[in-house]
């Protein structure tokens, strides 16, 4: 099936790496990769729970492109840097997400683009 809507959020590394903030595939809408970098600048350096809100900010900003909200989504994936962060990511992830309650995986990596990046979130949603 084709995109039905390919999003950009302007940020640097999709024309470069050539992929877009989400995609609107029929009914879903699959939200790439988002961390902490807005306007090319990365935000809370240093602030696990910081980051996630605002990675969570970019989504949601995607999101409400395609016409939906976070109440849309149905899976999170979140990506830390280092898994002593799990509590300030999951206290983020938790005011967000405690009343819509998606399906989610939380795994640490060994490491992002930008040395300071601390959290990276995906999201699937679904347009009912």
């Amino acid at each position: 099936m084709a995109a039905d809507q390919k999003i950009s959020s302007g940020g640097p590394w999709e024309s470069v790496v050539g992929y877009s903030r989400a995609v609107v595939a029929g009914p879903w809408v699959l939200v790439s990769g988002s961390t902490a970098t807005v306007d090319g600048e990365l935000r809370h350096v240093g602030d696990a729970y910081g980051q996630t809100i605002e990675a969570f900010g970019v989504v949601r900003r995607a999101l409400e492109q395609a016409g939906l909200t976070l109440n849309d989504v149905v899976r999170t994936r979140l990506y830390l840097a280092d898994m002593a962060h799990e509590a300030d990511v999951a206290r983020a992830h938790k005011e967000l997400f405690d009343e819509v309650r998606p399906a989610a995986t939380m795994v640490a990596i060994s490491g992002f683009v930008n040395k300071d990046m601390l959290i990276e979130v995906e999201v699937d949603a679904y347009r009912a």
